[in-house]
């Protein structure tokens, strides 16, 4: 047997103490040795929070971002051994795709969006400045800083490196380091994937630890600035979740457990229909991808009555044509199952389901392809059928963590709704249906209960992911059963990482100290204009208060010419004396060409081009005969990655005569930075 080593402190390590034996899905035979025994759960905590956590800190969000790109990169050039590990968990090379390169794939859109969604700083401002007082002397900001201990990933045999590397995308993102505890059955694949980040020499020391085998007494030993994270089953995590030190301790505990997830067959669709052929092929490709083990697959297939035995022929006929076996074998579409103790867990489950179920399929001994006879945790996908699912409460409470799904019939759209919602909270439902009216009341009667709905049709079929595809810009998570948590959801992950911290004082104050400009700070004015300036000589609070400029007929008139925009307030002086405004105004889209023209200077210089507009705001009518003003100050600066370039946010405020806002606005502008070349 090969131990399968953990990676702590630094340093690999393995043991001969009680040990696990995993053994190959498909031959039985025992490959592996897994056990933690030996290891210091509490050395290996303080180690992430003394060497890892301040490394991680150290970098900015654009920093780290880079690094998990990297981390990506290394681990698609080197992930075809995590193809040949798969493999003996029972995988096939489809199966193992939606892992490995699933969660190459989350590492990669994290990377994006962490240099594209976040600031190039080492804590986030999160939202607008909050106005306190009627003077704006005492205002108020919301911080969000990365927590200072580990975060604990507990995680599912199926899917041993997505479900690790989704969870560490947003980790490492915060500035947060972790701990990874795979489970036993597939560890090795954990491992060897674990391996590779350490051998990338691209993370910090004590940024990643791994764990296969037992967690010990790891509970024992954490603290408030610690995160736990589990997926699995609804019992284990009740039992983590009560622990008394995450209890007394208020530690965050974000959970992903198992759920009876539903697809409904709308009843606008007819057999003809395309959205029935595509019912029927999620449902067997659900039921056999990984083997039908799968937190989001579908458990519950629900149908109009008048097309249940269209529905249950066809399915039964698709799942005649999988082929069951060793996927070594090319031929093979569908392996075993984990292991004989899950094949074997499954089968209960399924002898439970029996009392208020029929089979459709499934009968018989499993003919698997490239094994002998009775090797393997091979199971037939088996299809069952429930005649009266309102009063049947185990089909919506028992799961067979398996290739099995169980067909039921409604009447009603209002039916389909109550039947779904039966199930306690889900990760995930689909609705197929060809009509919007039915996909909306579906939708609105299945969200509450359901974290991620799936509307499909044959509009999005092409390039729809599927019912059981999460993906990392979405949430992944569900209420009730499912546990209550959210996963993804883009940068939403990375804010379970951090501490969002209210501070109040002055807006120089919190300027200062959110290293950001607020309204009502002080202006550092210059008699160099600000776009006569280098990215680099550009300071935080930097202002340009403009010359004026006084509104005219004539301006209202050409801009309405030259746009096409006559609107009655700004060219019918009689139906604008009616309006809410009294008299004329000028364009909202004038007040802002000829705010650009005052504080814009017009020569070539190192402002490149304007990189966008955000957060507009017209606080004021402008009249004709008003005179107008602008004051810029630069709010933020982000400089680009490997480019002598960076943008500038600055703040925009247009004033009137009684120094009146009339408008307010952000504008992105790219500017060069400051090289040798450029200096002179």
């Amino acid at each position: 047997m090969i131990p399968v080593p953990s990676f702590a402190c630094g340093e690999w390590h393995t043991s001969t103490k009680k040990v696990r034996q995993v053994a190959n899905a498909s031959t039985d035979e025992v490959l592996y040795s897994v056990s933690s025994e030996g290891l210091s759960f509490a050395e290996m905590l303080n180690w992430g929070r003394a060497r890892g956590g301040p490394a991680l800190r150290a970098m900015t969000f654009h920093e780290r971002a880079r690094m998990i790109k990297a981390l990506a990169q290394y681990l698609n050039e080197n992930k075809k051994e995590l193809y040949r590990l798969s493999t003996i968990s029972g995988a096939s090379k489809r199966d193992a795709w939606i892992d490995v390169d699933g969660g190459i794939g989350t590492f990669f859109t994290y990377a994006s969006k962490g240099r594209r969604e976040l600031p190039d700083t080492h804590f986030l401002t999160e939202g607008n400045m909050e106005h306190l007082s009627k003077g704006n002397t005492f205002v108020g900001q919301h911080i969000c800083v990365p927590l200072e201990g580990v975060a604990l990933h507990i995680n599912a045999f199926n899917f041993p490196c997505w479900g690790m590397l989704e969870k560490l995308a947003p980790t490492f993102l915060a500035g947060m380091p972790a701990i990874v505890k795979p489970a036993t059955s597939t560890c090795y694949i954990t491992q060897a994937c674990v391996k590779l980040m350490i051998d990338s020499k691209l993370l910090p020391e004590g940024a990643l630890q791994l764990v296969c085998g037992s967690t010990g007494d790891i509970f024992e030993h954490l603290d408030c600035q610690d995160i736990v994270t589990f997926t699995g089953s609804k019992d284990t995590a009740m039992s983590l979740r009560s622990h008394p030190r995450l209890l007394e301790n208020s530690i965050r505990f974000n959970q992903e457990t198992d759920s009876l997830n539903c697809s409904i067959l709308a009843a606008d669709v007819k057999a003809s229909s395309p959205e029935f052929d595509l019912f029927v092929k999620e449902i067997e490709r659900e039921m056999t991808v990984k083997a039908g083990q799968k937190c989001t697959v579908i458990r519950r297939a629900i149908v109009p009555d008048k097309l249940k035995q269209k529905v249950i022929d066809a399915v039964r006929a698709r799942l005649g044509k999988v082929t069951i076996g060793n996927p070594e074998n090319e031929e093979v579409t569908m392996g075993p199952l984990v292991s004989l103790a899950q094949r074997d867990d499954v089968l209960k489950q399924i002898e439970r389901l029996s009392a208020c179920t029929q089979k459709v399929c499934g009968d018989g001994e499993v003919a698997a392809v490239g094994v002998d006879k009775g090797q393997g945790a091979f199971l037939a996908p088996t299809l069952l059928h429930c005649e009266d699912p309102l009063n049947s409460p185990d089909v919506h409470s028992i799961e067979a963590f398996g290739p099995v799904c169980t067909i039921m019939g409604y009447g009603a759209t209002s039916e389909a709704i109550e039947i779904a919602r039966a199930g306690g909270g889900s990760l995930v439902a689909s609705v197929f249906s060809g009509d919007h009216a039915v996909a909306r009341q579906l939708s609105l009667g299945l969200a509450p209960f359901h974290g991620r709905i799936l509307l499909a049709d044959d509009f999005c079929a092409k390039e729809s992911t599927g019912h059981g595809s999460p993906l990392p810009h979405l949430v992944h998570g569900g209420p009730g059963r499912a546990g209550g948590g959210e996963e993804l959801g883009g940068v939403r992950a990375v804010f379970h990482y951090m501490q969002r911290t209210a501070l109040q004082g002055s807006p120089q104050r919190l300027s200062q100290t959110c290293g950001k400009w607020l309204p009502g700070a002080e202006y550092l004015e210059d008699s160099i204009h600000p776009f006569r300036k280098y990215f680099d000589e550009i300071r935080i609070g930097e202002s340009l208060l403009s010359h004026r400029r006084t509104i005219t007929e004539t301006d209202v008139v050409n801009f309405a010419g030259l746009s096409g925009d006559h609107f009655y307030a700004h060219v019918d002086d009689i139906a604008a004396k009616e309006s809410l405004f009294g008299a004329r105004v000028a364009h909202g889209y004038l007040v802002l060409a000829i705010a650009a023209g005052l504080f814009v200077d017009p020569a070539p210089g190192p402002v490149l081009a304007n990189y966008g507009l955000e957060n507009l705001r017209f606080t004021k009518p402008v009249y004709i005969g008003d005179t107008l003003a602008v004051r810029l100050t630069c709010q933020e600066k982000t400089p680009k990655d490997l480019e002598p370039q960076g943008v500038i946010s600055w703040y925009v405020e247009v004033i009137n005569q009684v120094q009146e806002a009339v408008a307010t606005y952000s504008i992105l502008t790219l500017v060069e930075r400051k090289t040798e070349q450029n200096t002179g």
